[in-house]
């Protein structure tokens, strides 16, 4: 929302009473990380069941709407830190979708901007549920859960109960494994999960419904027996082995356990990479484990069951082939790489819950972005994904390095961000790079020759002048630059937007072009304007710049 929308915005929640989807809070200086969990989760919740497209919490203002200011979440290190705290206490993993900032009268209000609850997941804070009842913060009733769960329960198939299965189908290993899970995921529950029964502890990790048993329970915790149940339905992963030597084996439930026995299958050896410069090579492995089973734990948690298909695993000489039936469900793998988004939907929800109350999932919407992490430090080529089948999804991680240039860079250069590696890898694969990134890489010193023929770089440019220009290509942070301008208004006292622009222009990246810095200058004023750092003073043509309060 533009600066006016705001205030707007603030003038309309003053009038809204606190209820579902509306909380007020002063916090004048700090406020709780556990209330403010709980909130979010009740708020969340309530989000969902009155189908509101965002829910909001208003620090800064107190119950009776009067506005008092807050100093909670100074700064952009503040707010990134906030964002992580909620996203790693709420399950499913769900964070604030904006953090607004706008001052009134001298004093600074935050709206904290709530997603609703994805369709079929009610959202809990450290294992609990939050609701409201009024303008009470609530444990979330069980029919209301309910009501959340029965979302997605008709086109979930993974949700269905099986007639005639029972607690004896069910696997004791999985059963004690999957208990030790919980615990991991859960651990104000060590206490006490020793006295509940088997179909008490499945009920409360989401794996049955009522003290039925699911299909998910069977495809997690079912012996193997029990597949039979899910006929003509497939219930199958299979480890391929292509190349010089050919093999295969199938795997099936229980898949919380099976899982590890196909990782076992897969030839794991360790690589040797060598530095430039250095007689002593890096040595790492092949394939890193955990990489491996977030893959194999995604591909069975989005799996389409009704097409009655298996997972595959294919190994080949240099990578591995995740092969799993179902378009991908919720926008773009790349999505998740370069952003933070969390999945609004999801195929299988039920079977998503009890994977991530269990531990197979350790970071639901986070996954592809660890994955491709985890071997751009192991300097290999990232991760593909082929969904170019609309009825299937291809993962293909690798096991070699294609362009030692590009491994010799991120060898070199710990410091490069995950999107310029990401294009690296697309130069080195013969993909495609828009202009703005050919621009950047090439004036960092990583790229070579001329589009379509792009190379990585074959020397590292480890030159006194070529790491200034990669400091000078890339972006800085908008505190960085806030801090320039704040320094020059307390020299000189007010400056006019020329002088602001001769101030930032030579410093902003050179990836830029002139109307995306003056577009960028413009927007950090007004960012610093809603913080009140500074205000605008005089006619609107020959305005200047000062100081806030």
């Amino acid at each position: 929302m533009e600066p006016q929308e705001l205030q707007e915005f603030l003038t309309a929640l003053l009038r809204h009473p606190e209820g579902r989807v509306v909380e007020f809070k002063s916090a004048q200086r700090q406020y709780d990380d556990e209330k403010l969990g709980h909130y979010f989760s009740a708020l969340s919740n309530e989000a969902n069941l009155t189908e509101s497209d965002v829910a909001w919490i208003v620090l800064g203002v107190d119950d009776e709407r009067n506005i008092v200011g807050t100093d909670y979440v100074r700064g952009a290190d503040d707010e990134r830190k906030l964002r992580m705290r909620i996203q790693e206490g709420t399950q499913p993993n769900s964070g604030f979708r904006d953090i607004h900032e706008l001052h009134r009268g001298g004093k600074r209000v935050l709206l904290l901007e709530v997603p609703p609850a994805p369709r079929g997941i009610p959202v809990a804070w450290k294992g609990q549920y939050y609701g409201r009842n009024g303008e009470s913060l609530v444990a979330l009733a069980l029919d209301k859960q309910d009501e959340i769960r029965g979302q997605t329960i008709a086109l979930d198939w993974t949700a269905g109960v099986v007639p005639g299965a029972t607690v004896a189908d069910l696997d004791a290993d999985a059963l004690a494994k999957a208990r030790a899970g919980f615990i991991a995921k859960h651990p104000e529950s060590a206490g006490e999960i020793s006295d509940w029964s088997p179909l008490d502890f499945t009920n409360r990790a989401r794996v049955t419904r009522d003290g039925s048993i699911t299909r998910a329970a069977l495809l997690l915790l079912g012996r193997p027996e029990s597949s039979a149940h899910l006929s003509p339905h497939m219930a199958q992963m299979t480890w391929h082995l292509v190349g010089d030597e050919e093999g295969y084996e199938h795997f099936s439930p229980p898949f919380l356990v099976t899982t590890s026995h196909l990782y076992q299958n897969i030839r794991n050896v360790q690589l040797k990479l060598l530095r430039p410069g250095s007689m002593i090579p890096d040595q790492i492995s092949k394939y890193d484990q955990r990489t491996v089973m977030e893959a194999l734990h995604n591909c069975l948690a989005h799996q389409d069951y009704s097409q009655g298909g298996r997972v595959v695993v294919t190994e080949r000489a240099d990578r591995l082939e995740f092969t799993n039936l179902g378009s991908f469900y919720d926008g773009q793998p790349e999505d998740y790489v370069i952003t933070t988004r969390v999945p609004n939907r999801y195929r299988n929800p039920f079977l998503v819950q009890a994977m991530a109350s269990l531990g197979m999932i350790d970071t639901m919407g986070y996954g592809i972005r660890m994955m491709t992490s985890r071997q751009a430090q192991r300097f290999l080529p990232l991760p593909d994904y082929d969904l170019s089948d609309g009825s299937r999804v291809v993962l293909t991680i690798y096991g070699r390095v294609f362009d030692e240039a590009y491994t010799h860079i991120l060898m070199e250069r710990s410091e490069l961000p995950l999107p310029d590696i990401l294009a690296l890898d697309r130069v080195q694969k013969g993909v495609h790079i828009d202009a703005s990134s050919r621009r950047h890489l090439r004036r960092a010193g990583l790229i070579e020759g001329r589009s379509p023929h792009l190379h990585v770089t074959a020397t590292v440019a480890a030159t006194t002048n070529s790491k200034a220009e990669y400091i000078r290509t890339r972006a800085q942070a908008d505190d960085h630059y806030a801090t320039l301008v704040l320094d020059y208004l307390d020299k000189f006292g007010e400056a006019s937007r020329h002088d602001v622009d001769r101030l930032l222009m030579p410093s902003l990246s050179d990836a830029l072009n002139e109307q995306q810095k003056r577009n960028k200058i413009s927007n950090l004023l007004n960012k610093m304007r809603l913080r009140g750092q500074i205000y605008s003073d005089g006619p609107r043509t020959k305005a200047v710049w000062r100081r806030g309060q």
